[in-house]
């Protein structure tokens, strides 16, 4: 064969596998659908604003520790102000109907235990004023890419309390896309090679792509479950468990973008759209950028607005006062919801799902194994760093079932 394994998949999860892989003296190759590597990781360029991943989360989060990686840079505080009932004010505002949405968040990551929609966890707390609790419902949607209805509070606490990144938020010297450039560096990494089908028996796999068929020993998949459940990527002989599991395991909506204007910022702030149309919307004084980072409900709002011309400048309009007498010169999206190789922005603890994610990470017949974010489940929160470590793990289980 030529290859001993081949990694389906160039974002952090799959370029992890592979590096450890190859450091282990195996034979490997990975396949990329995109023109680019680094998956949800997309850095805008020359701003160096992130319209996929935001932040590295966590004072000890293990890309600290990355050989060759420089030092991370606090997130810089902006003032925060809320967009409440189209009125721009200060997020103390949440705090006049009871506890402010940060709060009733940090509470249930704390105490959650049961398999409940967040949403009524959220009933049980102490009462909030009907604005607060739209608030913190749209502050869910924000935070995790999907309504509280359909959230399960146990997952979202079980995936906190079993992350050991630390705190605080950093962000990547030179932009989180050279996390993904480190890893790739001396890897063969085939890009434009989209994997459309995996016929395997154990002890080989034969992956198709529009350029031909490769061949290897075993298959790392990384790509996110709804490609494999709406066809994108066959994988033959796939246990009914796992298709099971792959229907469960959604990712939430998302979409991000960079509007650029003639002048720049008059002054740094972030704000968070509690109606739903814009999620985050945050500038930097002496920029003329401004990066909306929409998900759920606010995700579909920002695509609508993005149909028309001059729609998201319209939308701006309110969170950002200072763009009202200005027409933006570019505007340049990342639709992660419309995007065919991702459908979301990351997977989601769904209420009766919470087994999903193991079982989706199950390698099949000693040839398959899986990796990414979507793999991770209770074990932690679908971050960066957790898709890094299911990469890891995946390339362990595949030394060891090579071992044999």
């Amino acid at each position: 064969m030529q290859f001993d394994v081949v990694v389906i998949g160039a974002g952090v999860s799959g370029l992890t596998a592979a590096g450890r892989l190859r450091d282990a003296g195996l034979a490997v190759t990975v396949l990329e659908a995109r023109d680019r590597i680094g998956g949800r990781i997309l850095t805008h360029r020359p701003s160096l604003l992130e319209l996929g991943a935001q932040v590295v989360h966590g004072d000890r989060n293990p890309i600290w520790t990355l050989p060759g990686q420089e030092r991370l840079v606090p997130m810089p505080r902006r003032p925060a102000h809320v967009l409440l009932g189209g009125e721009l004010r200060p997020m103390a505002a949440l705090s006049e109907g009871g506890p402010p949405p940060p709060v009733l968040e940090e509470r249930l990551l704390a105490r959650a235990a049961e398999d409940v929609p967040v949403a009524q966890w959220l009933k049980l707390q102490a009462p909030v004023s009907p604005t607060v609790a739209e608030a913190t419902a749209e502050w869910f949607r924000q935070n995790w890419a999907a309504d509280p209805d359909v959230l399960s509070a146990l997952g979202l606490a079980a995936g906190r309390r079993a992350d050991r990144a630390g705190r605080g938020e950093f962000t990547v010297p030179g932009g989180f896309d050279r996390l993904p450039a480190r890893l790739a560096t001396g890897l063969d990494v085939r890009t434009g090679s989209a994997a459309l089908r995996i016929a395997w028996t154990p002890g080989r796999v034969d992956v198709t792509t529009p350029g031909g068929v490769t061949t290897a020993g075993a298959a790392v998949v990384t790509v996110p479950p709804p490609l494999v459940t709406g066809g994108g990527l066959v994988i033959d002989a796939l246990p009914v468990r796992k298709q099971a599991a792959a229907y469960e395991l959604r990712l939430g909506d998302g979409w991000c973008g960079v509007v650029t204007y003639p002048g720049p910022a008059p002054e740094s702030s972030v704000v968070f759209d509690a109606g739903g149309r814009l999620g985050f919307v945050s500038a930097t004084a002496g920029r003329p950028e401004v990066l909306i980072v929409a998900k759920d409900r606010a995700a579909h709002a920002a695509r609508v607005a993005a149909r028309s011309p001059g729609g998201v400048a319209a939308s701006l309009r309110e969170a950002m006062p200072w763009t009202r007498s200005v027409e933006p010169i570019s505007v340049e999206v990342a639709d992660w919801g419309a995007d065919e190789w991702a459908g979301g922005a990351y997977t989601y603890p769904a209420v009766g799902a919470l087994w999903a994610s193991a079982a989706w990470a199950e390698p099949m017949g000693g040839t398959l194994f899986f990796a990414g974010e979507a793999t991770v489940g209770r074990s932690g929160p679908p971050m960066v760093h957790m898709a890094m470590a299911s990469g890891e793990r995946a390339a362990r289980e595949v030394m060891g079932a090579l071992k044999r």
